[in-house]
């Protein structure tokens, strides 16, 4: 690679940093605590049943559903939707079954 196209490649690169808008900052969130939670989950850190991984599910969804819906992109709208759905089901289980064991103590 010759100088001109290592310059244009940083040019290009550093533009490319500086367009991030907040809401793809908040997409980026979003999937990382998606992510995050998935990767704890493999590694055998957490089980799909622990509050804290639901929370991570329930937020990172929260975060990417809204950065799709800002960014018009309904497919991921559906797909993250669904997926922070499903989470709010799940910790509404969990809540009623901590509720319900509570009742007996």
């Amino acid at each position: 690679m010759n100088e001109s196209s290592r310059q244009a490649y940083a040019c290009y690169y550093s533009v490319y940093i500086m367009e991030l808008t907040f809401v793809d900052y908040l997409g980026f969130a979003g999937v990382s605590l998606i992510l995050l939670a998935f990767f704890l989950n493999l590694r055998k850190l957490l089980d799909t049943n622990h509050l804290v991984y639901l929370l991570l599910n329930l937020v990172g969804a929260a975060l990417a559903c809204l950065a799709s819906l800002l960014m018009e992109y309904l497919p991921f709208v559906l797909l993250e939707g669904t997926w922070l759905l499903v989470s709010a089901g799940a910790l509404r289980r969990k809540y009623l079954a901590w509720k319900e064991a509570r009742q007996y103590v």
